[in-house]
């Protein structure tokens, strides 16, 4: 086949203690996944059906990296977050089948310009600009989900330059992991490779140049960013 140009590498994510990597398909977000987080946004904390939005693929980002301040905001947010890996395509899953599709979990960040989301809310406009920037996805390496524990009961933060500003149980979840993945599946036939971020909690707060951030979720690897 002849291209006009040569297609892109795919974007991958490490899998811990292999050398294999993970390809990413497509990146799917849960909205206020958390009730302490709807309430700091101004929304109902009631168990309201989730809601999705996406980034692109090569918005990922692995741990480690430096990425620099983006372009067109001045109050970028960290939003530390559970990312679900897919491995098993399936549409309309049912709830008790959903984990049979998980290969593994991360640690992930969800940026957000925050200026242009509140923008885009306030004339009802997509939020494409605001979360689906470049590097938009920070994400550590993958744990096979038979190898990362009891993840509902594991502790999540997030520390900027040493200060923590989230912490919550991954339990806390308005919609849990299975939950989620059967709605989403409801809107999207779900595809290997496929990532899903499941929410933040409350804390929420921007960033600046020279910023560092530590997310941990007990039995993952942590996820380490730089903003320059």
């Amino acid at each position: 086949m002849n291209y006009l140009f040569s297609p892109p590498a795919p974007p991958t994510i490490a899998i811990h203690g292999t050398d294999t990597r993970f390809p990413v398909r497509r990146i799917f977000c849960v909205g206020r996944n958390y009730a302490d987080h709807a309430i700091e946004m101004g929304g109902d904390p009631t168990r309201e059906p989730p809601f999705f939005f996406s980034k692109p693929a090569d918005a990922v980002v692995e741990s480690g990296t430096s990425i620099a301040y983006p372009s067109a905001t001045s109050n970028l947010h960290f939003e530390m977050e559970l990312v679900v890996a897919i491995n098993r395509e399936g549409a309309a899953i049912p709830v008790e089948q959903a984990m049979d599709h998980v290969f593994g979990y991360a640690c992930g960040i969800d940026l957000t310009r925050r200026d242009l989301q509140s923008a885009a809310k306030e004339k009802g406009r997509p939020w494409d600009a605001a979360k689906g920037f470049d590097q938009s996805a920070p994400c550590a390496p993958l744990v096979p989900l038979d190898d990362a524990g009891d993840i509902q009961n594991a502790r999540m933060t997030l520390d900027v330059n040493g200060v923590r500003k989230q912490e919550t149980v991954i339990r806390n979840m308005t919609w849990n992991i299975a939950e989620v993945i059967s709605h989403l599946s409801g809107l999207y036939h779900l595809m290997p490779g496929d990532l899903i971020y499941t929410g933040t909690p409350a804390g929420v707060g921007p960033l600046k140049k020279g910023d560092q951030l530590e997310g941990r979720i007990d039995g993952l690897p942590s996820l380490h960013l730089t903003i320059n």
